[in-house]
């Protein structure tokens, strides 16, 4: 017999709703979804008036959320989310146990000698965060220096943020968050006795560099609205509250942070938005010195420092759009003479120096390379040759000046994470580390392919395939669909072992290798942000219709994901095409982008113009904005089986976001399509922080999908 569950009392602004228990584990549990009331709200803008009555979803008083019927709405939607999801538990579960089985519950990462010492980390069998050991070079004993199982004690989330040792090896500076917000707190240990000192810094949002003389710390705080405007420095011993202001950044857009130069002689302190950057030096022996000046901002150049021997090494998009490396002398820090010329082929993206050598990473029709240069020739590289067509390799790493090895880390998407030491002298790679899948794995099963797609502008567009052997393209198998595009971030052809459940299950998985991200280089980039954002989100639907045309899957077979600014993309393809996928899943979803850019008092919004564009001021880009923002191009029409996903503490992707997209959904749309919103309470832009939490919580968005494409079992 069923019987209903009334929730009461409810907040005045959710209607009623009405919980129905069944026997059946197979039936839904929920009869109505919670509904936000609207209620009237507009601004004006260029002379548009914009209405929004899902407004007061953001607490008036956030960072922190106290609003009652603003948690109470999220509250009954978790409890909906939870309703729904109960006949699902078996299949999560399950999913849970495979991915479980995949990792190593003991896993140690590969030691790495830095000065005097060698360190490492492990994961102990049901652990839930690392342990960090170091041990002599010269032999002795293990020792554990920081075990984070001990700092997450009691806590619901906990994240690791900082680890930096010494130049002497006796004190470990370390920052964590235990909450999401992503303001952090340094606590530093005397690695002689194993006890914290009493130097407590709170709410810091930078990394952490030691002074030369073991005696301080030189780091960032965020302001009151979560942006590191400042650079200051801590001397060990003295009151925290009076730690010395170094640098105070004038621009609102502009974030701060600070790192070490390769000889460990300079603090770097770097200054920027998404698109203009400004670098210092400040001695490492006394930080309170005038900083230097390496040459005055420029809107829309971009550069980063090293020094080496006195010798400036600059990585620069001044003169090509995949930048180039520049050289100059402190004492003329502005005067830049090309070393490497910029590329049309070649992505320069990253220089590392050494003591014989200095390495380039970049990329190569969107393929990674390594090359090593010496410092007499930098014309004639050596590239580093890896044994298959399609991967993803960088340097890890490599905290030695003097290295006559480099760590390598390597993968593709069959072949599992492989650690290489590169012996330089002898153009050898060795193999250190193959993660290991303890409940088995064959890659000999698995074939991943790279195809190039036509997007409706004519640009050929990468897409990254992997299949188990003997996938049927006849449009008859299901295919996930994945991608970011923003920020210049590339999403590489990886190794996962999670994405193992759905290729076994008849899947194909692919990644969109779209614009917006630098993928093909940073031009890319550019052709996916700003006036040509929309770019991105039509890669993503042009790429799931060939995929379509080819055979892999067909309309409706398709699910997709992404995350932050890719539940951006999410949103607007669920807009722009519906009717192409079985389900989406998108997490911290960035969607409601044209009243979060509207919004300069969010902590983000200035630094992020660049990226969006200013609505405040530049009406086409109001425009702009306004017609693909997702949350602002809601109608009424049919779309699929939905999951969206936020974090309370998010500093990021304020947890009203997804909430009002949601809310919008909920009203408008015309089918009865399944649609849940999961807030995670006590968490922020990266969801539940322990390795088993976070693959529960990667189970139940597979569960999810599963579950809405009638494939359950294995």
């Amino acid at each position: 017999m069923n019987s209903l569950l009334v929730m009461n009392p409810l907040p005045a602004c959710l209607a009623l709703l009405v919980i129905q228990t069944v026997a059946s584990a197979a039936s839904p549990a929920v009869i109505h979804a919670p509904v936000a009331e609207q209620r009237p709200h507009s601004q004006t803008h260029h002379g548009i008036i914009l209405d929004d009555p899902w407004h007061w979803l953001r607490d008036p008083k956030y960072p922190k959320v106290t609003d009652k019927k603003v948690l109470g709405y999220l509250k009954e939607e978790n409890r909906y989310f939870e309703a729904h999801m109960a006949a699902q538990k078996p299949l999560v579960q399950k999913l849970f146990e495979e991915m479980k089985g995949r990792i190593e519950e003991d896993e140690s990462s590969v030691p790495q000698k830095d000065g005097d010492w060698i360190y490492w980390s492990t994961f102990t069998k049901g652990s839930q965060y690392r342990r960090h050991y170091r041990k002599p070079v010269s032999g002795g004993a293990d020792q554990l220096i920081l075990d984070q199982n001990e700092l997450a004690k009691g806590k619901d989330y906990f994240h690791l943020h900082a680890l930096v040792i010494s130049p002497n090896g006796q004190l470990m500076a370390y920052a964590y968050d235990d909450d999401g917000s992503e303001r952090f707190e340094v606590h530093v240990r005397d690695l002689t006795t194993g006890k914290d000192l009493p130097d407590v810094i709170q709410g810091t949002l930078s990394n952490l560099v030691w002074t030369s003389d073991n005696a301080g710390l030189v780091f960032g705080y965020a302001n009151d609205n979560w942006r590191t405007d400042n650079i200051h420095y801590h001397r060990l011993g003295d009151d925290v509250k009076k730690a010395k202001l170094i640098y105070k950044e004038p621009d609102a857009g502009f974030i701060c942070d600070v790192d070490l130069s390769v000889q460990e002689d300079w603090i770097i302190l770097n200054a920027g938005d998404q698109v203009t950057s400004e670098v210092r030096l400040i001695p490492a022996a006394n930080p309170l010195a005038e900083p230097i000046l390496i040459s005055p901002r420029k809107v829309g150049r971009e550069y980063d420092v090293d020094v080496r021997d006195g010798v400036l090494y600059i990585h620069t998009n001044d003169e090509h759009v995949n930048f180039r490396i520049a050289t100059a002398s402190l004492e003329k820090p502005g005067e830049w003479k090309t070393l490497i010329a910029g590329s049309d082929h070649h992505y320069l993206m990253d220089i590392g120096l050494f003591k014989d050598f200095f390495v380039t990473e970049g990329r190569i029709d969107g393929l990674d390379q390594i090359e090593i240069r010496r410092y007499d020739e930098p014309l004639k590289p050596e590239r580093i040759a890896f044994p298959e067509a399609s991967y993803t390799a960088q340097l890890g790493p490599n905290p030695d000046y003097a290295m006559s090895k480099l760590r390598i880390e390597y993968e593709s998407m069959v072949t599992p994470d492989t650690d290489y030491d590169y012996h330089v002298a002898e153009k050898r790679l060795e193999t250190l580390k193959v993660r290991q899948i303890p409940s088995g794995y064959d890659a000999s099963q698995y074939q991943t392919e790279r195809l190039m797609i036509t997007a409706r502008d004519g640009v050929q567009v990468p897409v990254s395939i992997l299949t188990k052997k003997g996938f049927k393209k006849d449009g008859s198998q299901p295919l996930h669909l994945y991608a970011y595009g923003a920020y210049g971030i590339a999403t590489p052809p990886d190794f996962s072992t999670s994405r193992l459940s759905l290729v076994d299950r008849g899947f194909a998985y692919a990644i969109a290798h779209i614009r917006g991200g630098d993928d093909m280089g940073h031009q890319w980039y550019l052709d996916g942000k700003l006036q040509k954002r929309t770019n991105t989100f039509n890669d993503f639907v042009d790429a799931a219709r060939s995929l379509i045309e080819r055979g892999y899957t067909a309309k409706g077979r398709i699910t997709a994901s992404g995350g932050s600014a890719g539940g951006e993309l999410m949103g607007a393809v669920a807009n722009q095409a519906p009717e192409l996928f079985g389900a989406i899943v998108a997490h911290v979803a960035f969607v409601d982008v044209l009243n979060t850019m509207l919004d300069e008092e969010l902590p983000l919004t200035p630094g992020e113009w660049p990226e969006w564009g200013n609505p405040i001021t530049d009406k086409a880009a109001f425009e702009f904005i306004r017609s693909y923002s997702p949350y602002d191009n809601v109608t009424a029409k049919a779309y699929p089986p939905m999951l969206f996903t936020a974090g309370l503490n998010d500093p990021r992707v304020t947890y009203w976001e997804p909430a009002k997209m949601v809310a919008k959904l909920r009203a408008m749309k015309t089918d009865k399509n399944l649609l849940l919103l999961k807030t995670n309470m006590g968490a922020g832009h990266g969801g539940k922080s322990g390795r088993y939490e976070h693959l529960h919580e990667v189970a139940e968005e597979m569960a999810f999908i599963l579950w809405q494409m009638g494939v359950e079992k294995l």
